[in-house]
């Protein structure tokens, strides 16, 4: 009985590797060679073993990110979990997701992540379109993909994600239907679909592309959920798809505030009303990864209001919306006394809606949605 009253705590595990780094991305990752990689999964090593052991916590997901995790070789990320095994109390149950991209899985791997307990893949698609694949940068075939994915399944991953991307360059609403339908057809149970983001300083940023207009882009987005629906997905966050029950956990438990722990290059954490994150300096990583405190960055204690505005702007994100009920019982503070006029605003102008208890975005609201967020920011 005594696990029912601990807290839980969700883990963030970086991996910076990959085999080439896309043209559109701005995320803290890189090619490095197997001496590399080994270095910083000692430096990991280190870093988990100097952190507190949180015993009064359990940890609920564990998501290891990149970068592509699935890169290394996998007896590192197994050794690596044995080890947080070890040392958190991990749920029985525990979500456990590595992001892997086709081309970069064999059976034998599959099969030590199952024996170590990784227990969902999330498996960086893109477009099931060559031509997409290529005007993104991306390494693999859309055929890489089908084997990886039935491969998965063979070793017995029976919770799998796909990323895909709208709005690349040249694409065309059928495209991206077709896209959909594709995807969908190969009955995964999570599907995240994202809009692409042009970021300064990559490729993709200094180059003039022909991306598809505001309507289509429009269009893509709001008609993405009826197509999914199709084929037993819900839209459960504004870019997030699943079939009954299979919601991401651990992003759940971002968007629902759980604290966090990222461990790392450049991790970031939410602990105790405090976000900080480590530094994106690989060598000062694996220089001073057993000693936390030198290795983080960026500490921010949150205020009242800060906590309340971020329960409202991540709370939101979900289909679901927010509890008026949740809200008053963490803070003791009514939602309307604090936020009665940015809600009666939006209420009235069709952005948000209520039902019961709780507040949500409209289908209108969804599309300008960092518009509304932003208003939450006292």
């Amino acid at each position: 009985m005594e696990n029912e009253a601990k807290k839980p705590l969700e883990l963030y595990i970086h991996v910076p590797f990959c085999v080439k780094k896309c043209d559109y991305c701005d995320f803290l990752s890189g090619p490095a060679g197997k001496e590399r990689q080994r270095e910083y999964f000692q430096a990991l090593e280190r870093e988990i073993a100097a952190v507190p052991d949180f015993s009064e916590r359990e940890i609920a997901t564990v998501f290891i990110g990149g970068g592509t995790p699935s890169v290394p070789d996998p007896s590192l990320v197994g050794e690596m979990l044995d080890q947080i095994r070890n040392k958190f109390f991990v749920a029985p149950d525990a979500e456990i997701t590595i992001e892997a991209n086709p081309g970069t899985l064999y059976k034998e791997k599959l099969q030590i992540y199952l024996e170590h307990g990784i227990n969902r893949l999330s498996l960086g698609l893109q477009s099931p379109q060559n031509r997409e694949l290529k005007i993104l940068g991306r390494i693999h075939t859309w055929e890489e993909f089908q084997e990886s994915f039935f491969m998965a399944r063979d070793a017995g991953f029976s919770n799998i994600n796909i990323d895909l991307m709208s709005a690349i360059p040249e694409q065309t609403y059928a495209d991206w239907e077709k896209n959909l339908r594709t995807v969908a057809g190969l009955s995964p149970e999570h599907i995240s679909a994202y809009s692409l983001i042009i970021e300064e300083g990559t490729p993709f940023g200094e180059r003039k592309l022909k991306l598809p207009d505001e309507d289509t882009e429009y269009r893509m987005y709001e008609n993405t959920a009826g197509i999914l629906a199709e084929y037993g997905f819900h839209q459960y966050e504004i870019s997030n798809y699943a079939k009954g029950g299979r919601e991401c956990r651990h992003n759940k438990g971002y968007w629902q505030r759980i604290d966090y722990l990222g461990l790392g290059l450049g991790a970031s954490s939410l602990l105790d009303h405090m976000r900080f994150s480590n530094t994106a300096d690989m060598k000062e990583y694996i220089g001073n990864s057993a000693f936390p405190d030198k290795i983080r960055q960026n500490m921010e204690s949150l205020t009242e209001a800060d906590e309340m505005a971020e329960f409202m702007f991540l709370g939101l994100r979900m289909t679901e919306g927010v509890s008026m009920e949740a809200f008053a019982e963490y803070f003791g503070k009514n939602m309307e006394n604090v936020y009665g006029e940015i809600l009666k605003k939006h209420l009235e102008i069709g952005m948000l809606e209520q039902k019961g208890d709780r507040i949500y975005l409209s289908r209108k609201g969804i599309h300008v949605s960092n518009g509304v967020m932003a208003d939450f920011l006292l």
